[in-house]
């Protein structure tokens, strides 16, 4: 499915990025590595990668840190979210991370990797989360 409207450099470019992403994730425990690279719209990628802790509740995804980056650096317009794992098949993201891409992000699309080939799965937040609650339900 080609929804996302990024020219076939930039789908590239986060493909290689969100692969390199998840060499940086510190997984001890469940040895599941997930990298994320988010295209910005200034033409940057920012990446993140997923921290496990011994609490494991206290671990955070590769897409809230690489989010929380974005945010971080002033760059709070997103044009795309990309991941991978080392699975062969694309990994979707999780129920929280999904509300996480919605309150920063709920119109990008979600370019999902396999780390073992190249296969690619795209989505839109939309249909990742459908009937999703967000800022304006606050108004």
């Amino acid at each position: 499915m080609n929804n996302h409207n990024l020219t076939t450099e930039q789908v590239q470019a986060l493909r290689d990025q969100c692969l390199a992403a998840r060499e940086y994730a510190y997984a001890p425990y469940s040895k599941f590595r997930v990298g994320c690279a988010i295209l910005t719209k200034a033409g940057s990628i920012v990446t993140g990668a997923n921290v496990e802790n011994a609490s494991y509740g206290a671990g955070i995804c590769a897409e809230r840190t690489a989010i929380t980056r974005c945010v971080m650096e002033g760059q709070k317009e997103l044009q795309a979210i990309a991941i991978s794992s080392d699975m062969a098949d694309c990994v979707s993201p999780c129920g929280i991370c999904r509300q996480f891409i919605r309150e920063f992000a709920p119109k990008v699309p979600v370019l999902m990797f396999s780390g073992q080939s190249d296969k690619m799965v795209c989505h839109t937040l939309e249909e990742l989360l459908p009937l999703s609650f967000g800022p304006e339900h606050l108004h």
